[in-house]
C-alpha cells in the first residue's frame, strides 16, 4: 500500500504540468506585446536604457504589477525565519492554553492552532513563491480574463521542477548515497577519513560530480554528506553558514565542465553551439581552480574548528586520531547498479517528463522489491523543492521585460558584473536564457553573461536552481531556518575567488568558442559587389 500511496502522491502533484499537451491555448498578449518591444523601440529611436523601461511599463502596466509582486515575493524570503520564530511562539502558546483548560491532558486534534500553522506555512521558504503566484493570477485576472491565466500557466515549462523532484528522490536513496559515499571516502582516505577530510572530499569532489549527474544530483550527495559526515558534529553558526555559502557557489561552478548538466549552461548550449570539449577548456578549468582557492581558503580560516571537530567524532581505527570511519551493512551490488541505470536514465531524458517520470515509477516498484536494502522514500523535500522551483519559473517568465534590455545594454565586465548580480535575484538560467534571445551578440558578451551566470548561482537560495534542495536538506541544522543575509555573507568570498578566475584568467579561445557561425540560425551576411 505504501508504493501505490506514493505513486498517488506523485500522479496528484504532477499531472496537472504534463495536461499542457491536452489544453494548449493562445500566447497571452501580455507576451505578445514582450516580443515586439525591441521593434517598437527601433522604430520611436528609444535607446536610453531607463526611457526603454518606461515605455515597457506603460505599453504594458501588467509586467511592472508582475515584477513588483516578484520582489515583495523575494523580500519575503528575508522574513521568513522571524515568521517562523513566530509560529512556533504562537503554537507554544496555544500548547499552553489548551492544557491549562484540560488539566494537563489533550487530545491531538486539540492542539492544533491554526495561526500557528498558517504562519509556519507563510515561513517555509519552500512555499514562498508558490504562495506569491496566488497573487500573481490574482493580479492577472484583474488585468485580464481566466482564459490568458490558464493560456499563461499552460504555456509555462515545468520539466525542470519535475526533474528536480526526480533527480533528488534518485539520489537521497541508500544505495546511491552509499555508492556516493565510497567514491567520496577513497579521497576521504588520504586523510583518515577525519571530518577535515570527509568535508574538504564533499565540497570538492561532490560539486565536480554535478558536470555529469547534474547540479541537482550533486547538491542532493553532497547536502546529505554534508548533513551525516560534518553538520551533526555541530559546528559554530559562522563555520556552518561558510560551509553553506561554499557549497551552493562550488555546485555552481561544478557542473560546468559539461554543456549538459548546469541549467545557465544548457540554456545556451544548443543555441550557441557549445560542445563538452569547449565548455571544459574555457570555463571548467577555471572552475576546478576556483573551487580549490576557495575551499583552501575556507579551510585554512577553519582549520582548528575542524581539528575540534575530529576530537568529538571519536577514535574508530584506534590511531588516536577522530575520524569518521563506519562499517556500515552491505548492499548488494546488482541494487546499487539498478539504481545508478535509473539514475542515468533520468539525466538522459532530463528534457523528456513522460520518459523520466515514468522511469521514476519503475524504479518505486523496483525500491519496494529491494526495501529491505532501501531507506524510505521521502517525497515531502522533492516535491516542497519542486514546488519552489515551479513558483520560480512562474515569476520569471514575467521578468524579461526589464532583464533583455539591461542585459543588452552592458559592456563586457559591466555585464559579468550586471548578470552575477541579477542571477541572485533570479535563476541563472533565466538570465541565460534571455542573452540566448539576443541576436548577434558578441564573443566576449556570451562568455561574461554566462560566467557572470554561474558566479553568482550561490549567494542566494533562488539563484540556482540545486540551492532549495541544499537548504531544505540542511535547513534543520540551522535553528529556526537559513538566513538569507548569513548565506550571502558566506558564499561572498568564494564568490569573488570565481570571479577573478573567470575574468582574469588567461584565455584566448574565447572568440572562437563563440563564433557566429555557430549561432543557431546564423546566416553569413551578403557579400557586396
Amino acid at each position: 500500500m505504501r508504493l501505490f500511496s506514493i505513486i498517488f502522491t506523485l500522479f496528484v502533484v504532477l499531472a496537472p504540468a504534463l495536461s499542457f499537451a491536452a489544453d494548449a491555448h493562445a500566447e497571452p498578449v501580455f507576451l505578445e506585446k514582450m516580443a515586439t518591444f525591441p521593434q517598437q523601440e527601433e522604430a520611436q529611436g528609444i535607446k536610453e536604457i531607463g526611457a526603454k523601461l518606461a515605455f515597457r511599463a506603460k505599453e504594458e502596466p501588467f509586467l511592472l504589477v508582475a515584477t513588483i509582486i516578484f520582489v515583495l515575493a523575494i523580500l519575503h524570503t528575508f522574513v521568513a525565519v522571524p515568521i517562523t520564530k513566530l509560529a512556533h511562539k504562537v503554537q507554544h502558546d496555544h500548547d499552553e492554553r489548551i492544557r491549562k483548560v484540560n488539566s494537563g491532558s489533550a487530545k491531538a486534534h486539540q492542539m492544533v492552532s491554526f495561526k500557528g500553522t498558517i504562519l509556519h506555512f507563510l515561513g517555509e521558504v519552500e512555499a514562498i513563491f508558490g504562495i506569491w503566484v496566488l497573487v500573481l493570477l490574482t493580479a492577472m485576472l484583474s488585468f485580464y480574463d481566466l482564459g490568458t491565466v490558464k493560456s499563461y500557466m499552460m504555456g509555462v515549462n515545468f520539466t525542470e521542477p519535475l526533474f528536480v523532484v526526480i533527480i533528488m528522490a534518485l539520489a537521497s536513496t541508500r544505495p546511491v548515497l552509499r555508492f556516493a559515499e565510497g567514491c567520496l571516502g577513497f579521497f576521504a582516505r588520504f586523510g583518515k577519513e577525519s571530518p577535515a577530510a570527509w568535508w574538504l572530499s564533499i565540497l570538492i569532489m561532490g560539486p565536480l560530480l554535478g558536470s555529469f549527474i547534474t547540479e541537482p544530483g550533486a547538491m542532493t550527495i553532497s547536502a546529505m554528506l554534508l548533513a551525516k559526515k560534518f553538520y551533526r558534529l555541530k559546528p559554530t553558526p559562522l563555520f556552518s553558514y561558510a560551509t553553506l555559502g561554499l557549497l551552493f557557489v562550488n555546485i555552481s561552478v561544478g557542473g560546468v565542465l559539461t554543456n549538459f548538466a548546469a541549467p545557465p549552461v544548457l540554456m545556451v548550449a544548443k543555441s550557441w553551439g557549445l560542445s563538452t570539449t569547449e565548455m571544459l577548456l574555457h570555463y571548467g578549468d577555471k572552475a576546478v581552480v576556483a573551487i580549490l582557492l576557495s575551499t583552501a581558503l575556507y579551510y585554512g580560516l577553519f582549520r582548528k574548528e575542524l581539528a575540534a571537530m575530529a576530537e568529538r567524532a571519536g577514535d574508530h581505527d584506534g590511531d588516536g586520531k577522530g575520524d569518521l570511519r563506519e562499517n556500515p551493512r552491505p548492499i548488494p551490488i546488482f541494487v546499487i547498479l539498478t539504481h545508478l541505470a535509473f539514475m542515468a536514465w533520468t539525466v538522459f531524458f532530463a528534457h523528456y517528463p513522460p520518459l523520466f517520470i515514468g522511469g521514476f515509477l519503475f524504479f518505486l516498484a523496483f525500491s519496494q522489491a529491494t526495501a529491505h536494502h532501501q531507506h524510505e522514500i521521502n517525497l515531502r523535500g522533492p516535491i516542497l523543492v519542486g514546488f519552489f522551483l515551479a513558483g520560480l519559473v512562474v515569476h520569471g517568465g514575467l521578468q524579461g521585460w526589464w532583464l533583455a534590455p539591461i542585459i543588452g545594454s552592458l559592456g563586457k565586465e559591466a555585464l559579468f558584473v550586471g548578470s552575477t548580480i541579477l542571477t541572485s535575484f533570479n535563476d541563472n538560467a533565466a538570465i541565460t536564457f534571455l542573452a540566448s534571445q539576443v541576436q548577434g551578440l558578441p564573443a566576449q558578451l556570451k562568455y561574461a553573461v554566462l560566467a557572470g551566470a554561474v558566479t553568482g548561482g550561490g549567494l542566494t537560495v533562488i539563484a540556482n536552481a540545486p540551492n532549495p534542495a541544499g537548504q531544505a536538506l540542511l535547513g534543520r541544522f540551522f535553528g529556526e531556518g537559513v538566513s538569507p543575509a548569513k548565506l550571502f555573507l558566506g558564499a561572498l568570498i568564494p564568490t569573488v575567488i570565481v570571479a577573478v578566475c573567470m575574468l582574469f584568467f588567461p584565455d584566448k579561445g574565447i572568440d572562437e568558442m563563440f563564433a557566429p557561425e555557430k549561432e543557431a540560425g546564423y546566416s553569413a551576411p551578403a557579400e557586396t559587389p
